[in-house]
């Protein structure tokens, strides 16, 4: 399935099921088919996104430097990392929060 976010100010934003349902479960919020960000939810979601990414910033230049175990280095996602993939929405995200907007999908 493929979301469409939108706000009156920006542009919007696609994304699949998979890295929408990421999102989605890292900022606690449950993804439904169609739904909205007020003005107040924006900023822990943008805080939750970018503690995220820190996180997934760490784990990958400690597996790196060789500060893991093996048995933890198969368990690193070997994919593009989180903060490339929610760059775009965390800007979408950041854009609304400036233009006091909200956010909708699906709608």
């Amino acid at each position: 399935m493929l979301y469409k976010f939108q706000c009156k100010n920006s542009a919007d934003v696609f994304m699949l099921s998979d890295l929408t349902q990421l999102i989605f479960n890292t900022i606690d919020k449950p993804l439904e088919s169609k739904g909205i960000f007020l003005v107040e939810q924006l900023q822990p979601a943008i805080e939750k996104l970018e503690a995220a990414i820190a996180r997934d910033n760490e784990l990958r230049q400690a597996v790196k430097s060789d500060k893991l175990s093996d048995d933890l280095e198969d368990k690193t996602p070997k994919a593009d990392r989180f903060g490339q993939r929610v760059f775009p929405f965390i800007q979408l995200l950041k854009a609304a929060l400036t233009n006091e907007e909200m956010i909708t999908w699906g709608v």
